[in-house]
């Protein structure tokens, strides 16, 4: 597959030197397990996860990595899966694992090319993304894409050690074509 280019960010294939990054990324208190959990639990798993991703629509593993273009380096990872075994449409994710690197707009050009990608190859008239509601920066990264907020789903997502409430949010093909700011 060959790499997505955005304005700061290009979406390209994660390379194996930076697998033990990411798995850190998804490991780190302060990354990922604030707002979710990740459900693979050692590093062979998540090797095989990531090569099985493209021959999988419902996987769960990273896709791409976020590379910023002025420096050449890894500041996260995207992915998108068939959300539903019946309703058609795909979820997008995101995660910067690079701290330094969050506020400053990779996120968002990195989710505008992933949907853009999304609608493109795969499809789907809807495009999804889902975040926990103390997750602010998720959010406001969504809705400034033009994600609408569908719903909260109550006590949805079980992670250390109590219920998180989750933000459903949702985009039409023609929503994205008509409203959504580029770059």
């Amino acid at each position: 597959m060959s790499a997505l280019e955005g304005t700061r960010v290009r979406l390209r294939p994660l390379a194996p030197t930076e697998y033990s990054s990411v798995f850190a990324w998804y490991n780190d208190a302060e990354t990922v397990a604030p707002f979710d959990r990740f459900s693979v639990d050692t590093f062979d798993d998540f090797v095989a996860a990531v090569a099985a991703a493209p021959d999988d629509p419902a996987s769960l593993a990273p896709r791409f990595a976020v590379e910023r273009k002025d420096e050449g380096t890894v500041v996260g990872v995207v992915g998108h899966y068939r959300a539903h075994p019946v309703l058609e449409y795909t979820d997008v994710w995101y995660i910067l694992g690079d701290r330094g690197a969050r506020g400053k707009g990779f996120g968002r050009d990195a989710v505008r090319l992933l949907v853009d990608h999304v609608f493109a190859t795969i499809g789907p008239e809807r495009v999804g993304a889902t975040s926990d509601v103390e997750n602010v920066a998720s959010c406001r990264l969504l809705e400034a894409l033009g994600f609408r907020l569908e719903g909260t789903l109550r006590s949805a997502l079980f992670h250390h050690g109590r219920w998180h409430d989750v933000r459903v949010y949702g985009l039409t093909r023609s929503e994205w074509a008509t409203t959504v700011p580029r770059a």
